[in-house]
C-alpha cells in the first residue's frame, strides 16, 4: 500500500513537491514487491507535466532509491516531478533482472501518468553510474523486444535520457587480467552465455537513428567507468544524427564532482531538455 506523505518544509524560498507518495508498487517479481517513490510537482494538479524517472548506482549490488526529494531540487524547479526507483539487485537476481525492471518502471508511470498529472509525451528516463545504463537500456530498447516482461510491454517512448557515466560497454569493462570485471561478472553472470549477455546488457548495442536525445556527463579522471565510454557514445550518436551532448568535467572522478561542476552539469543537463521542449517553456525562457 502506498503511503501519502505531506512534504516537509523547503530551504528559505525553493520549491518543493506538491505531494510526496512513498513505497507505490509498481510490479512483483521473484514474489516479492518493487516500489517507487513519487516526488509530485504542484502545479500537475493544474496540468499534466514532465516526470523524471532516476535509477540509483552501486554496479548493479547495492544502493538504494534516494530517501528524500532534495537531491532534485534543480528538476523540482523547473517543473518536474520526479520518481525513484527500486530495482532488482545482482544478489537477488542477475541480469537481465535490474533491466526488466527498468522497463516495468517505464510502463508503470505511462500507464499511471493521468492518475499523477505526468505528461506521458514528456517522461525524462536518468540515472548515475548502474543506474545511468539502466536508464540508457530503458530508454534505447525498442517496442518489440525479447526483454520486457509480457505485463510491461507497450510502455510510452522516453522523450529524453539523462545519462551521468554509466557504462554502455559491457563486453569492454574488463579487469587487470582482461576478463570481465568483477563487478560486470557480478550481474551479468560467468561461464557460457557471459559474453552474449554482457552484449545484449550493453547500450550500444541499441543504438539506431529513432532513439531519444541523450544527454551525457562524465568525470575524465573516472577509474571505474572510463570516460571513453561516454566519448564512444557520443561518436556514435553523431554518427546516427541522434541529438546529444556530452558534458565533461575536467579532473572528475566516478561521480565526485566539485560544487561548481556539479552545478554546471546540472544547468547543462536542463538545458539539454529545454532544447527539446520537456520542461515548462517559461522555466526554459527563464534559463535561456
Amino acid at each position: 500500500m502506498a503511503a501519502l506523505v505531506a512534504p516537509g518544509a523547503s530551504a528559505a524560498g525553493e520549491i518543493a513537491p506538491g505531494r510526496i507518495v512513498k513505497d507505490a508498487v509498481y510490479r512483483m517479481a521473484d514474489g516479492r514487491p518493487l516500489h517507487l517513490d513519487l516526488y509530485i510537482h504542484s502545479a500537475a494538479r493544474e496540468r499534466p507535466g514532465p516526470v523524471l524517472i532516476h535509477f540509483h548506482g552501486g554496479g548493479w549490488a547495492r544502493g538504494a532509491r534516494p530517501e528524500s526529494w532534495t537531491g532534485f531540487r534543480p528538476y523540482i524547479a523547473a517543473g518536474f516531478s520526479v520518481v525513484t526507483v527500486e530495482y532488482r539487485l545482482a544478489g537477488a537476481a542477475r541480469a537481465p533482472a535490474a533491466v526488466e525492471d527498468a522497463r516495468c518502471a517505464l510502463h508503470w508511470i505511462s500507464a499511471n501518468a493521468e492518475r499523477y498529472g505526468f505528461d506521458p509525451a514528456r517522461i525524462v528516463v536518468s540515472g548515475t553510474s548502474a543506474g545511468a545504463h539502466l536508464a540508457l537500456m530503458a530508454g534505447l530498447l525498442p517496442d518489440e523486444n525479447a526483454i520486457d516482461p509480457a505485463e510491461c510491454r507497450g510502455a510510452e517512448r522516453a522523450a529524453a535520457i539523462v545519462d551521468f557515466y554509466g557504462p554502455t560497454d559491457l563486453t569492454a569493462t574488463k579487469g587487470p587480467s582482461g576478463a570481465p570485471h568483477a563487478t560486470v561478472a557480478n550481474w551479468i553472470g560467468e561461464g557460457d552465455g557471459a559474453d552474449a549477455m554482457a552484449r545484449r546488457m550493453s547500450p550500444i548495442a541499441w543504438l539506431r537513428r529513432e532513439i531519444p536525445p541523450i544527454f551525457i556527463g562524465h568525470g575524465d579522471a573516472d577509474s571505474v567507468v572510463p570516460v571513453g565510454q561516454s566519448i564512444d557514445l557520443k561518436r556514435r550518436l553523431d554518427e546516427l544524427a541522434v541529438p546529444a551532448d556530452l558534458f565533461i568535467v575536467p579532473g572528475g572522478g566516478h561521480g565526485k564532482f566539485d560544487a561548481d561542476s556539479q552545478r554546471m552539469m546540472t544547468e547543462r543537463a536542463l538545458a539539454f531538455l529545454c532544447g527539446h521542449r520537456i520542461p515548462d517553456p517559461r522555466v526554459c525562457g527563464e534559463k535561456n
